[in-house]
């Protein structure tokens, strides 16, 4: 009994969990990791997709990511797994499409980053899933990975400023 109390303790109080959730119907993607929810009552959220960071607009592959998170969310009805704001006000969370995690498929496909500086915000089977996904990504060179060297958005974005 006590085993089994020390697991779910664990389980509740160290890893993060998500609280929240959104239904609703992708109407915008603005990039590789951002995109607009309709809910039933007609109100707009901006989502940033967690636990993950996809080539800015500009960059190499940057359109090419946004163009593959249309096609896999775009018009379809999603459901927002999260628990927090940005500082831009954007709900921060996993998005799922049927069954399929958005985020991961991301990352999987070479088209983000697994955004480890906020890591410790992800339950561990993400952590985990997203970086396993991101390193058979770069091995077999899918995406992004197809350069040696890809700059991340984050040193991109602090070069650009």
């Amino acid at each position: 009994m006590t085993r089994l109390f020390l697991t779910l303790f664990a389980f509740l109080h160290l890893s993060p969990a998500y609280a929240e959730l959104l239904q609703g119907r992708v109407v915008g993607v603005t990039d590789g990791d951002t995109i607009t929810v309709l809910d039933a009552t007609n109100n707009q959220y901006k989502v940033r997709l967690a636990g993950i960071d996809a080539p800015e607009k500009k960059q190499p592959f940057g359109q090419v990511a946004k163009r593959s998170l249309s096609d896999l969310i775009y018009n379809k009805t999603v459901l927002v797994d999260w628990t927090k704001h940005d500082r831009y006000e954007r709900i921060v969370g996993k998005v799922w499409v049927n069954e399929l995690d958005a985020n991961l498929e991301q990352v999987k496909r070479g088209l983000a980053w697994h955004y480890t500086k906020y890591k410790k915000e992800q339950p561990l089977e993400d952590r985990l899933s997203y970086l396993h996904a991101q390193e058979e990504a770069r091995e077999s060179k899918t995406g992004l990975w197809i350069e040696p060297n890809p700059t991340p958005p984050w040193d991109w974005r602090k070069a650009t400023r």
